[in-house]
């Protein structure tokens, strides 16, 4: 890994980020932070594009539909919001009664989930915004994750103040599953070939199979994580980031790091694999968002760098000895 791209703005920490899939403009990054403003930014580069203006509170969670064409978010001021992500014009705040701590569209854009410190899960018709939104069930607890899956039919969900993970089925709005963790699950994440659950709770990242619901992997981590992404293209590799203020990468299948990116200046909140696996994101206490590039060269990791020297002193060599014979040649 080289050097990261660093990207300025945020005043407070930044408590979420999450990418857009790849759309024909290329694929975008929206970050959320306690200084109320979430903003966008080009997935690629890191550019800033623009800041959603209005919240009165924290801003604890963002989303961005499947075109990005619409930003969400959910914020400690008791409501969540949908902005046009091309003018940033707010379209609709939707009132809650109680500290809104996550946020997700559905896959076919036209619903907003939401879930907080209410213990409600509330599903919101984006087509009809001024609509009594639907609820789902009571949570054991205070929510700190939603996310969809399964076609927009299931509905996971996790608390701050208990373990394990919730799956609702909308239609009959009753838990179907529960997955178990020791801790409360900090960070959960749906594959983006629909597959893999990824999930962060204490020092354990755990991978589920989204079908069957069985535990596939758990590893533990050098610290507490908060969160954890697997790579979208080939599930090969994922990143973890928590309160040592380090992004690790590991192998998916042994577990074992692979590489360390240091550089944030307090624990790290947030990670997220861009969606074509060349990069990740991680958001920090720091106020910082940093994009990591897969594939350059970094000394933190050891385990390719050295290869990598040898590579680039042979090709030196190659080059001196090529050089050395053509001044032989042209002596002749």
């Amino acid at each position: 890994m080289g050097a990261p791209l660093v990207c300025h703005g945020h005043s407070r920490p930044v408590v979420d980020v999450a990418y857009s899939p790849v759309t024909p403009d290329g694929f975008f990054l929206i970050s959320a932070s306690k200084d109320s403003n979430p903003m966008l930014r080009n997935g690629e580069t890191g550019d800033w594009i623009g800041t959603f203006e209005g919240h009165k509170g924290a801003v604890w969670s963002c989303s961005l539909d499947k075109n990005a064409m619409r930003a969400a978010s959910a914020s400690a001021d008791f409501t969540a919001k949908i902005w046009n992500a091309l003018t940033g014009d707010e379209l609709h705040s939707f009132e809650h009664k109680h500290i809104v701590r996550a946020c997700a569209f559905s896959e076919d854009t036209h619903l907003l989930l939401t879930g907080g410190m209410e213990k409600i899960v509330r599903i919101f018709d984006l087509n009809r915004p001024d609509a009594p939104p639907k609820e789902i069930g009571n949570s054991p607890g205070l929510i700190r994750t939603v996310e969809w899956l399964h076609s927009d039919n299931t509905i996971l969900s996790s608390c701050t103040d208990t373990g394990d993970i919730r799956l609702w089925d909308i239609r009959s709005d009753k838990i179907v599953q529960t997955l178990e963790t020791k801790f409360p699950v900090t960070s959960a994440e749906v594959s983006q070939d629909g597959r893999y659950i990824t999930t962060a709770d204490g020092s354990s990242v755990k991978f589920w199979d989204a079908n069957n619901f069985g535990l596939l992997k758990s590893y533990d981590m050098p610290c507490n994580v908060e969160s954890a992404s697997l790579e979208p293209k080939h599930g090969n590799t994922f990143i973890a980031g928590g309160e040592d203020m380090w992004v690790h990468r590991f192998d998916f299948q042994t577990g074992e790091e692979i590489g360390c990116n240091k550089g944030h200046h307090g624990p790290v909140h947030c990670v997220r694999y861009a969606p074509g696996g060349e990069s990740y994101t991680s958001g920090s206490e720091d106020g910082t968002v940093r994009i990591w590039v897969v594939g350059s060269v970094n000394h933190e990791e050891s385990n390719s760098s050295g290869h990598v020297k040898l590579v680039a002193e042979e090709v030196v060599r190659k080059a001196e000895s090529l050089r050395i014979s053509e001044k032989t040649v042209e002596a002749k």
